[in-house]
């Protein structure tokens, strides 16, 4: 009998590994639907909107790559509690289309997991809560420490950054961040 307490114990320790792994991406996805809902409206009615009640943030922007088939929506602030339910704009950092780099932040493993995808040239267009478009195009990407990012929000140009930790396969939290840099090419679209 006590053979198989333990084979029993790592079954039961894994099930819970995994249902708190499949938890996460499910809470993911459900979120982004939520967003996407509270976005349209943002949109339509020039209000922030609130994705549910008792959220303390809101649809600020949505990130799309389409040559991957990616599109996320963007939260403000870049708080651990925002950055559960999607990408963040990181405080301090301009606008999407506004002078300057705006960065925003999200996690690996879930709203920026298609960032290892995009490649140099890729256009990325971001559509701010107001409606307007920008388009821009990445010229790089490098890895750094999170404390040595280099980035200069105040930065001449249009800039964008995106922001994930790295390794992308890692299973704890580390020092570096991958990041994808991109320059505006067109800007002020009309709203779709």
């Amino acid at each position: 009998m006590p053979r198989f307490i333990l084979p029993l114990l790592l079954a039961i320790i894994g099930l819970i590994l995994f249902g708190q792994g499949a938890y996460i991406h499910a809470k993911a996805l459900v979120a982004q639907v939520l967003l996407e809902r509270a976005f349209e409206k943002t949109i339509a009615t020039g209000r922030e909107t609130k994705p549910w009640s008792w959220a303390d943030t809101w649809p600020v922007a949505r990130i799309e790559v389409k040559r991957i088939h990616a599109s996320t929506i963007v939260l403000a602030g870049s708080s651990g509690q925002a950055l559960a339910f999607g990408p963040g704009h990181v405080e301090r950092t301009p606008d999407a289309g506004e002078r300057g780099v705006a960065v925003y932040s999200a996690h690996r493993d879930t709203h920026f997991a298609f960032l290892k995808h995009v490649v140099t040239g890729d256009e990325i267009e971001v559509t701010r809560s107001d409606g307007k478009r920008f388009r821009y195009r990445a010229d790089a990407t490098s890895v750094v420490r999170f404390d040595a990012s280099g980035i200069d929000p105040l930065a001449d140009g249009y800039h964008l950054v995106l922001s994930t930790c790295w390794p992308f396969e890692a299973l704890t939290p580390g020092p570096e961040r991958y990041l994808v840099h991109a320059t505006m090419i067109e800007s002020a679209l009309q709203p779709h």
